[in-house]
């Protein structure tokens, strides 16, 4: 203990910097790991990408949506969060000691098109049917509305065929019960974009509460649609959103799919405890990742969207399904 005292300021510089070279081999590995297979948009209609979690490697994996339980494939992404549609991926991955985050965007060919300095730890990732609108969450500490145990987010928005960077969704205008909401401490998180590549569903939180808004993207704006809802996600046809939402005030999420014509709302059995991002399948049927609470790692599920059925296995030790069509 002497000399650690007589020596603290060489041991502090010591530490610093094997944390550095500890995130910069990390970093190394990662990328040439990378280096070793074929790129996620490799992928094709009918195969089922997903985040593998047997081994903290966090490699992006395919498998057979007809055969889930089939051979799982690598592919050359590691990924925190991943999506893919229109023959653009998405990738939140390791950026370098800190540690650090980026969004990595990939063409169809593989190619990296652009990648972006991520504000937190990555919580949700979506690309538009079409391949155009990509967006993303992360987790980021420092607001100073922000309470012990509290968390805040930032949302971005990326359109490709302009290059127009949205950094934070918070810039747009958001109305709640007829009324702007201007609070510091909202939040948004979640974006589901439609087909027209325009109108967008998110989930804006303040004071404790959460709203599920509709917005459009060229007049940058939101608008509530019902209060609850978190997490939503538009089907394939565009006639239904689904989404987690509370049990009572504080207790758990449970799955539940909008109409969006009739309003009707269907929570789904057996999904309590879920807290992921769902995805469509097909029009009729939803998959989500999901940590069953017994010591066990996160796997994917897959229930009927219309309530006929509680959900099943898809995937083992996996998260971020993302189904190709």
């Amino acid at each position: 203990m002497r000399w650690l005292r007589e020596h603290r300021v060489a041991a502090g510089i010591v530490s610093m910097l094997l944390v550095v070279l500890a995130g910069g081999a990390y970093v190394f590995w990662t990328s040439a790991s990378e280096r070793g297979g074929a790129s996620a948009s490799a992928a094709g209609p009918g195969d089922l990408l997903f985040i593998d979690q047997s081994d903290g490697r966090d490699v992006v994996q395919r498998v057979r949506m007809a055969d889930p339980g089939g051979p799982r494939q690598d592919t050359a992404e590691r990924c925190q969060r991943v999506y893919s549609a229109g023959g653009t991926t998405v990738c939140l991955r390791l950026a370098g000691p800190g540690p650090s985050y980026e969004v990595a965007v990939l063409g169809a060919d593989g190619r990296l098109l652009r990648t972006l300095g991520l504000a937190g730890i990555p919580n949700r990732a979506r690309v538009s049917a079409s391949g155009q609108i990509v967006s993303w969450t992360s987790f980021v500490t420092g607001d100073s509305y922000a309470v012990p145990g509290g968390f805040s987010t930032r949302t971005g928005v990326l359109d490709l065929r302009t290059g127009a960077l949205v950094e934070s969704l918070e810039d747009f205008s958001t109305t709640v019960a007829g009324e702007p909401l201007l609070s510091a401490d909202r939040n948004y998180w979640g974006v589901t974009v439609a087909g027209d590549d325009r109108t967008f569903y998110a989930t804006v939180s303040s004071q404790n509460r959460t709203w599920l808004v509709k917005g459009d993207l060229p007049t940058r704006t939101m608008q509530e649609v019902r209060p609850g809802p978190e997490c939503p996600s538009l089907s394939p046809d565009g006639t239904k959103v689904a989404y987690k939402k509370r049990v009572g005030r504080l207790g758990s999420w449970e799955l539940a799919v909008l109409d969006l014509t009739s309003r009707h709302e269907q929570v789904l059995p057996g999904t309590t405890g879920i807290d992921d991002q769902a995805v469509w399948l097909n029009d009729t049927r939803l998959a989500y990742g999901q940590v069953p609470g017994d010591g066990r790692k996160s796997s994917v599920f897959a229930v009927p969207a219309d309530g006929s059925a509680p959900p099943e296995l898809l995937v083992a030790d996996a998260s971020s399904p993302v189904p190709l069509r």
